[in-house]
């Protein structure tokens, strides 16, 4: 993922750790979040959201068929 530009890393990056929060959210019953914390978290995956849109399509289209692939291993 290093090839591609840091706020698309970010993005990624970003994602996985949003995906094991809500993942402990969801399964884990001595998860607790506060709500200053879920606050901030929400702020940063808006700042990051606006700075991936901001890419090159060239590049998000990149990173999403990189993405799709990835798993696929």
């Amino acid at each position: 993922m290093t090839k591609f530009p840091q706020e698309i890393q970010d993005f990624g990056n970003l994602f996985v750790k949003l995906q094991e929060d809500r993942h402990n959210a969801d399964y884990d019953p001595t998860s607790r979040f506060q709500l200053s914390d879920v606050v901030q978290i929400i702020d940063v995956a808006e700042e990051t959201v606006k700075l991936y849109r901001r890419t090159a399509n060239k590049d998000r289209r990149a990173f999403a068929v990189w993405a799709t692939m990835k798993a696929r291993h």
